[in-house]
């Protein structure tokens, strides 16, 4: 059965995005032209402007494409037995991180990538925050606030990336020993356990009875 033309015009955006996106991490957003994003994807060069009609929509394609798995996987990280662990990993991802410097580029020179990549970092710290939230001790004075984790995660996610591109792994063992000794340190708080929790007033007896046992 031949492809229905809504499933081929879907399939041939797909492989668009897909080819910018593998422009973008092997040789930067310089090299992402309509000429060869089409020969990556093996279709005609005008089937880009058909499916995005400027390189800005086209870019903000392949950003939202990567946001929202990045924001979907965020959810998942929240509901996770180890949020914090999940949400490091998340954060720091090397391709999501690589294309990340990427986009910070490239919106020095686009406002419309500015604005959007602003809109989802916003989003995905606002996220982030929650996660955080979720396992931190507000009466630990050595905790740092979820808004300040947020910065430090983006700021060695990034740097770790960077050094990465250049070929510099100088000091990346050390810190991510640090790392690892936060997380195990800084654990999931886990609910009371059903018999520690205070019983209702009606079962008080009971529930003193059991403790004298």
């Amino acid at each position: 059965m031949s492809e229905s033309a809504p499933a081929r015009e879907s399939t041939t955006r797909a492989a668009l995005i897909d080819a910018a996106t593998r422009l973008m991490l092997e040789d930067g957003y310089a090299a992402v032209t309509t000429r060869k994003v089409a020969a990556r994807a093996d279709v005609n060069q005008a089937l880009v402007y058909y499916h995005f009609g400027t390189m800005d929509e086209l870019f903000l394609a392949v950003f939202r494409r990567g946001a929202e798995a990045s924001l979907k996987r965020l959810e998942d990280a929240a509901r996770s037995d180890d949020p914090l662990r999940t949400l490091w990993q998340v954060s720091s991802e090397p391709q999501g991180s690589a294309l990340t410097i990427e986009f910070i580029a490239l919106a020095n020179h686009r406002q419309a990538i500015r604005t959007e990549l602003a809109d989802y970092t916003r989003r995905f710290r606002r996220k982030q925050r929650e996660i955080i939230e979720q396992v931190s001790d507000a009466q630990d004075p050595g905790t740092p606030t979820p808004a300040a984790a947020t910065v430090v995660i983006a700021a060695l996610a990034r740097i770790l990336s960077m050094d990465g591109m250049l070929g510099i792994t100088d000091g990346h063992d050390e810190v991510l020993a640090l790392i690892e000794d936060r997380l195990t340190r800084w654990p999931p708080h886990e609910a009371p356990s059903p018999a520690l929790q205070a019983a209702p007033e009606e079962s008080a007896p009971l529930a003193r009875r059991r403790c004298e046992q």
